[in-house]
């Protein structure tokens, strides 16, 4: 049993298909959005019906701000490593510290030959693969005397300058399965990425057993290679096999991996929006909450370095054995461990002082967590409804006590809502890029269309079914939505929740009402006019729908719960 005590961060393993260029870009950006801390595509040049993945990777970089990036993973043979290293250090200085590099040796030989890459031998890809890492050091050694020396029997660079260095320790994590490569993780890298699907029982263990034995030979720790690992799974009311359930379910698995076989880092292979969101939203924060629970009683595995992470289980999916990805060992695992769901606010600190990107902790006592105030600016003269009659709740009973995980419930109502302030100022910097001319509008419509608010249907049934996976962390409500449920457990809350009913189906029409103006904005004289007048309307409308109901609901959520 082991636990490299690492901090847990969760990522998306996402296909860079061609068909719809935005489509990848637009779950890169959701997968930021919904507080993911990793975003990974394959990288597979020899095949046509991907676009290349480090123009791709260059191209999400810039439309993102805190989710790490990496080739999941990168392909070798057809990549030179010299190359490569001056490519992963100018994506790292661009995107500010946020590019990983994932290795693979390279498979599909075939292929690579027909690209006019050289057929290895899995021996040879070995060998070749521990040539490329040391050039890719070198090159980003920029302080180091001298040239690059690597003379190797398959890649050489003699005297070439070194640098530039990335911005930060760039992690290098191996997609490995054999022996000679997992010995290599152990030597040289900084992480190990395999993908469960291509692994069999007692693979974890046996891959970590030579990792670490490799790494003690070098004088290297253990805890100096993160375990990563691509999992697929399906999302289902009832427990179905390994990750095939609800999301409790999978948080228990994924916990067990974590504290009994050290995997800390876990990316979910799927296209599915929704899945993509339950993930971030339900599995996550609930995976590090047994996690943390285990560790602070001292009751999980232990290896060498502090205590560990995790939960575990089996479960597939097929994507190629030669693309992984990962965190590196050792990272502070930066603001994505806080958050729970939702994306991060922009900014030194939100409206109600928090720090940008941590999420708020609230203690057991008072009720301390503090709803998003709505300032009064408006954008727009157009006003969807009056204000002035929106009906309050019962007020609170100030001598009442709530525990942490009553006031967690409450604080994940913001944390949601911030997610979709933050889809808000996407939008319009969306439109700010059509009137630019540098994204047609369709592409602009694909984006907003990934978007949580345009999932939901901000109707009460469904939007409200979504809150609850997302205010929820153990429990996935299928029969019961958060707003008939408050309703009924207190009805003092029946004219606020009426209201809320009533406003979700006045913004669903103020979304058409952007959707047409896109439209429409290609063929109107004036249409960036009407353009920026709907994208106003919709600030407007959200921002201050958003300020109420966390003003109504935040404490009514930390008593009466949502089951």
């Amino acid at each position: 049993m082991s636990d490299y005590g690492h901090p847990l961060t969760f990522g998306s393993f996402l296909t860079p298909g061609n068909a719809d260029p935005a489509r990848p870009v637009g779950l890169a950006m959701l997968s930021e959005q919904v507080g993911l801390d990793l975003v990974t595509f394959q990288d597979h040049p020899y095949q046509p019906a991907f676009l290349d993945t480090w123009t791709l990777l260059s191209f999400v970089a810039a439309r993102t701000e805190r989710v790490r990036l990496a080739a999941n993973v990168t392909n070798l043979p057809l990549r030179p490593p010299a190359v490569l290293a001056r490519s992963v250090a100018s994506l790292d200085l661009l995107s500010g510290g946020r590019t990983e590099l994932g290795l693979g040796a390279g498979a599909f030989w075939d292929a690579i030959e027909a690209m006019g890459g050289r057929r290895l031998s899995p021996g040879q890809g070995v060998r070749a693969l521990e040539e490329a890492i040391e050039i890719i050091r070198q090159i980003w050694d920029a302080d180091a005397r001298g040239g690059v020396r690597v003379d190797g029997e398959f890649h050489r660079a003699v005297g070439a300058k070194r640098g530039p260095a990335p911005a930060h320790d760039v992690g290098i994590w191996l997609g490995a399965y054999k022996p000679r490569m997992l010995a290599l993780t152990g030597r040289r890298a900084d992480g190990w990425l395999p993908s469960l699907a291509y692994l069999q029982p007692g693979d974890l263990a046996r891959g970590n057993a030579i990792i670490d034995d490799a790494a003690a030979e070098a004088g290297r720790s253990p805890v100096d290679v993160r375990r990563l690992l691509n999992i697929n799974g399906r999302f289902t009311a009832v427990g179905r096999g390994p990750l095939h359930g609800p999301a409790e379910q999978w948080a228990e698995e994924l916990a067990d991996l974590a504290l009994t076989e050290g995997i800390s880092t876990f990316i979910l292979g799927s296209d599915d929006p929704d899945d993509l969101r339950r993930f971030a939203a339900e599995v996550a924060p609930a995976t590090r909450e047994l996690v943390s629970a285990e560790r602070s009683t001292g009751g999980g595995g232990t290896a060498t370095g502090p205590a560990g992470a995790g939960s575990a289980s089996t479960g597939g999916g097929g994507r190629q054995p030669d693309g992984d990805a990962g965190t590196r060992s050792g990272d502070p695992a930066g603001t994505a461990t806080e958050q729970a769901g939702g994306a991060a606010r922009t900014g030194a600190a939100d409206s109600a002082g928090r720090p940008a990107g941590r999420r708020a902790t609230v203690a057991a006592g008072p009720f301390a967590v503090v709803p998003t105030p709505d300032d009064g600016s408006r954008r727009s003269d157009v006003r969807v409804w009056d204000e002035s009659a929106r009906p309050t709740g019962p007020a609170r009973d100030p001598e009442r006590t709530y525990t942490a995980h009553e006031q967690a419930s409450a604080q994940h109502l913001i944390d949601v809502h911030d997610g979709l302030r933050g889809e808000l100022a996407q939008i319009h910097d969306l439109i700010e890029q059509v009137a630019a001319g540098l994204i047609d509008v369709g592409t602009a419509r694909s984006h907003i269309n990934t978007m949580t608010m345009r999932q939901n249907k901000w109707t009460l049934g469904t939007y409200c079914e979504s809150y609850c996976r997302v205010v929820t962390t153990h429990h996935t409500i299928e029969d019961r939505s958060l707003f008939p449920h408050l309703r009924n457990a207190d009805p003092r809350l029946k004219p606020v929740v009426d209201r809320l009913e009533e406003e979700h189906h006045a913004i669903h029409d103020v979304l058409e009402g952007v959707d047409r103006a896109l439209v429409a904005f290609v063929a109107t004289p004036d249409g960036m006019a009407d353009l920026r007048a709907a994208v106003d309307l919709l600030t407007d409308t959200l921002l201050s729908h958003l300020s109420y109901e966390e003003r109504e609901l935040v404490e009514p959520i930390a008593r009466l719960g949502v089951h």
